[in-house]
Formats: C-alpha cells, structure tokens, sequence
C-alpha cells in the first residue's frame, strides 16, 4: 500500500514538471525568418579528382548568414561529418557563387568507375536558423566533359568562389579507412 502511494505521488510530480521540462529545458530560436537558398546548380557526373563546382545563391533578409553546411552520403560507406564554410562578411545578407569540393582524395583509394554521392547543403544564419536544403547527385564517371553552359543566373562572368568544401572521400570498402 505504500509502495503504491509512493508511486502516485511520484506521477502526480512528473506530471506536474512536464510543462517545465518539455518548454523550459531546451533551448528554442525565436525571431526572424530562416535563409533561403533561391537557386542551385552543380553537374551531376565527372572524373574523380575533379574540382566540382557547387553553384548556390541564397539571401537571409531578416538575419545575417553565418555559415553554409555540406553533408555527404556516400553508398557504402554511410554519412560523413558535416563541413562548414564560415560566410565572410560581404556574403550575410546575399550571395551568389560557387562552392568548390576538389574531389580527389589523399586519405583513400580513388573512387570507383560509377561510385556515387549525395550532397546536400543548407546555409545557417548567426541565430542558428537553417534554410532549405538542396540536394546534388553525382556520379564518378571517368572520359565526362564537365564544360558546360552554366544556367542564369550563374552564367555571368566573374562568379566568385564562396569556398571549398574539405570533405575527403574514402573509396568503399578500402581496406584500414573509417
């Protein structure tokens, strides 16, 4: 009868915690609106080693844009940790450039003849909202002409280069890689 009367007593002080914990513990972002990635662009095949070319444009009228996020997938070998490309101060409010991932790799084997990889990036404003995310499909294909006619509005001259992605491939299953 006691050990029940405990148990009671215990529920009713968990339930009355309930609305503190599940609003008062974690830490929630208030105010403003999230970055948007407007446009993307990247071509979706191309010989390992190349320096692949993420085009993006994105704005935070309401914030500054601190930081651009790139996660990759890759078959048979899972996710990476995600890289960061912290924004310089001309790129908080607008920008349109490029990210550059030189895909060759000096901790592994190259990358197979068909192996493949998603990227996706999303851009993080100082208040840690995060915006869309954009996905990119690529293929390492060997003997692929990656010139191509870049479509507006990345098709002007003098696009900068945002930074690069340091994410280093591992080829599945080399032998000794994490």
């Amino acid at each position: 009868m006691k050990r029940l009367k405990t148990v009671r007593i215990v529920l009713v002080v968990l339930l009355m915690l309930a609305p503190i914990v599940s609003s008062g513990w974690a830490q929630t972002k208030t105010g403003g609106k999230s970055p948007v990635i407007i446009k993307s662009y990247a071509v979706d095949r191309g010989q390992y080693g190349i320096a692949w070319k993420i085009y993006i444009e994105a704005e935070a009228p309401d914030a500054e844009m601190a930081k651009i996020a790139s996660v990759v997938d890759q078959a048979g070998q899972g996710r990476y940790p995600t890289d960061y490309i912290l924004l310089d101060p001309q790129y908080r409010k607008h920008l349109k450039g490029y990210l550059q991932w030189n895909t060759f790799s000096s901790v592994g084997r190259a990358m197979k003849e068909g192996d493949r990889i998603t990227l996706r990036i999303s851009v993080i404003d100082k208040a840690g909202h995060e915006s869309n995310e954009v996905v990119f499909r690529f293929t390492f294909l060997s003997g692929v002409n990656n010139e191509e006619t870049l479509p507006a509005p990345f098709d002007q001259h003098n696009i900068p280069r945002i930074g690069h992605i340091t994410i280093n491939l591992v080829s599945p299953g080399a032998e000794g890689m994490d």
